[in-house]
């Protein structure tokens, strides 16, 4: 049982209890309170599903006077609807998964991303799991702008028709066995699209901003989250040939790539480049110093085995945002791969990821960024 290793815990419903059937047509939408699940939820009630809203309750894990869970919107959105609601208590999971991993990579110096480990690890393996228990509810379906799509009998994880707010970046460690009982209603529709069916159906979330920061930040910055030691430890700043230059407050207050806020004016446009958490030094570069073609992943996960294959030419993004670009597999080894861009990537950070898409916008692979090397 899931709830047995990680006490997880179903609260009381919202307003109205969830009424079991035979019907193959139940599915449980995780919402947010943002318009992004409600809309879903909406469209998969007209589409004739028996729909169940679902609201994880995560831990905040600093102290914040930013605005906190949207539990409430996504209760008073499935009232209105006329959809059950429930929270569940995911806050052991969320802070062994997500939060306790988010603070060690910090630690060593590593840029993590929660928000997919929070996909891979919980939204889509361990809750999924315990609603398929609690419920017997075997279809899922989320507010992202992802597809998943069938071609000749098989199934592709891939993006959404509006490119320019694709979030199949943050879904490529799910299972392929699952992607069958996924649903992401916002596949072909634009942010423009939800916020006009949302206020069609006077919705209070119609216009309610996008969330830019972490959940568990309660949207506040994300280095609140991290332990005061990490954030004050004091070292050296130098350059990208070891020569100290300046002092900085801290490794986890900074990331590969940042410029703003690091404490030191060199006349020139100067970039965190390294981060040497056993020395407890920063190493600041130009924008071609810290560039990089090749770049290795490790935690590899394979969506379409027949195309990650070595010497394979396809496109790839170390960041969620912007266009994959094209890139070679130079070598893929056990759960790793090595990947070489046509042209250098600023910054690549790891504990960051890095996935591949083919000629069709589907996902081949993606992993979590280890290293990268110049050429």
């Amino acid at each position: 049982m899931i709830n047995d290793k990680w006490n997880i815990r179903l609260l009381r419903s919202s307003f109205s209890n969830w009424q079991k059937n035979q019907s193959e047509k139940q599915i449980a939408v995780l919402m947010s309170g943002g318009v992004d699940s409600s809309v879903s939820a909406h469209l998969l009630k007209e589409a004739g599903w028996d729909v169940l809203g679902i609201t994880m309750k995560i831990p905040i894990s600093c102290n914040t006077n930013k605005r906190g869970c949207c539990g409430a919107d996504a209760a008073s959105v499935c009232s209105q609807l006329n959809i059950p609601h429930y929270y569940v208590d995911v806050t052991e999971p969320f802070e062994e998964l997500i939060i306790k991993p988010f603070r060690q990579s910090y630690a060593k110096a590593e840029t993590p991303n929660p928000c997919v480990d929070c996909n891979t690890l919980l939204k889509f393996s361990l809750l999924w799991d315990f609603l398929k228990e609690k419920f017997g509810i075997r279809y899922l379906a989320t507010g992202h702008y992802a597809r998943v799509s069938k071609t000749d009998g098989r199934l592709y994880l891939g993006k959404a028709k509006d490119k320019a707010k694709d979030q199949s970046y943050f879904l490529y460690g799910i299972n392929t066995e699952k992607l069958a009982r996924i649903i992401f209603p916002m596949c072909n529709l634009t942010k423009e699209d939800a916020r006009s069916i949302a206020a069609g159906l006077n919705l209070t979330v119609a216009e309610k901003p996008e969330s830019m920061e972490l959940c568990f930040a309660a949207e506040g910055n994300y280095r609140d989250a991290l332990a005061s030691n990490q954030a004050n430890r004091h070292g050296d700043i130098t350059d990208m040939q070891g020569n100290k230059i300046g002092t900085h407050k801290g490794i986890a207050n900074y990331t590969l790539g940042q410029r703003q806020g690091i404490g030191y004016a060199g006349g020139k446009p100067l970039y965190v480049g390294r981060i040497d958490p056993a020395k407890n030094t920063i190493a600041l570069g130009t924008r071609e110093q810290v560039s990089f073609c090749t770049i290795r992943m490790s935690q590899v996960n394979v969506l379409i085995s027949e195309e990650f294959v070595t010497g394979r030419q396809m496109f790839g993004k170390i960041r969620s945002y912007g266009e994959p670009t094209p890139c070679k597999v130079l070598n893929i080894g056990q759960n790793q791969a090595t990947v070489k861009f046509d042209t250098p990537k600023f910054a690549p950070c790891p504990g960051q990821k890095l996935v591949l898409y083919n000629d069709y916008d589907n996902i081949v692979a993606g992993g979590t960024i280890s290293s990268k090397q110049a050429d």
